[in-house]
């Protein structure tokens, strides 16, 4: 059985003045992701490996946290200009979550037309979740027309966290913000419904990475920010296994909690048992001997 390839590119140097992660460090993490995760040299060839020229990508970017602990614009910025160098115009990438007022708390300037990127929430006009409910397995939701509709591949950037229900909150989790109805599925402990989220046509059929944003990881009391929580871990992480690269972010979480004297995810009873469920639904690997991590420093 093949492994799942989890890639770490981490920087000692992402905080720049008053806080802000320089631009330009973080597309030479990304970059060198990219590079180490498809195996070329060049980033131009490894994004041809990944997306068809001239499809339309949406990248699923997480504000619900505001502006201390939300995907920030010189990140998902700096992936899109990123994707660029794959030859993709701008105007056929999306930078988008779900609503337009989370996306300017947290920094974002909206933008729905013109030859640049777009961004902008499911709430604009004209856009909003589709009319036909959408069921499988124990989910019965309406999904957000940018995933159904506007965009032919998806990219997960999450930032990684703690979550006080499904224990951790990352790349799978962060589809939550594609359906009309997230509040229905945070019982036992979100377990099964982010594996079947994430299974769902609209999601499964579209997604082809996972990126998890670990520049700053909120390791307790998430997913909303708390600093005395939340450590500079300085890193993103890669993968197309996109249970994979939940679990490792997940063991990044408890290496932070054990250090800090906190007890386990499990002890608390918050382990997060729907990746389980997603390893066993075939959605990915979950388990040390089955994925191969390959770490760097830039």
């Amino acid at each position: 059985m093949a492994k799942s390839r989890v890639v770490i590119i981490r920087s000692s140097r992402t905080q720049g003045p008053r806080g802000l992660v320089p631009p330009s460090r973080i597309k030479t993490m990304l970059t060198r992701g990219f590079a180490l995760l498809t195996d070329q040299s060049q980033t131009e060839a490894g994004l041809r490996t990944i997306f068809h020229e001239g499809e339309k990508i949406g990248v699923k970017i997480n504000t619900l946290g505001g502006k201390k602990i939300s995907t920030k614009p010189e990140t998902s910025l700096a992936l899109a200009e990123t994707l660029v160098l794959g030859g993709h115009q701008k105007k056929n990438i999306i930078l988008w979550d779900r609503t337009n007022r989370e996306l300017k708390e947290a920094g974002y300037r909206l933008n729905t037309n013109g030859n640049d990127f777009r961004i902008f929430g499911t709430d604009t006009n004209g856009i909003q979740y589709g009319t036909q409910l959408v069921s499988h397995l124990n989910i019965g939701s309406l999904f957000s027309t940018i995933q159904t509709r506007y965009i032919q591949s998806s990219i997960s950037l999450a930032i990684l966290k703690d979550h006080g229900l499904a224990g951790v909150t990352g790349g799978m989790k962060n589809y939550y913000g594609a359906v009309h109805n997230p509040n229905k599925y945070h019982d036992f402990n979100c377990n099964p419904f982010v594996a079947e989220i994430f299974d769902s046509a609209p999601i499964k059929q579209k997604h082809k990475l996972t990126i998890l944003d670990a520049l700053t990881v909120q390791y307790h009391r998430g997913p909303s920010y708390h600093a005395q929580w939340a450590d500079n871990y300085g890193a993103f992480i890669f993968s197309f296994d996109p249970v994979a690269a939940d679990y490792i972010g997940w063991k990044i979480i408890e290496k932070l909690r054990a250090e800090k004297g906190l007890p386990s995810l499990e002890e608390e009873q918050r382990e997060p048992v729907y990746l389980k469920t997603a390893a066993r639904m075939g959605l990915g690997k979950n388990s040390d001997e089955n994925i191969t991590i390959r770490e760097e420093e830039v």
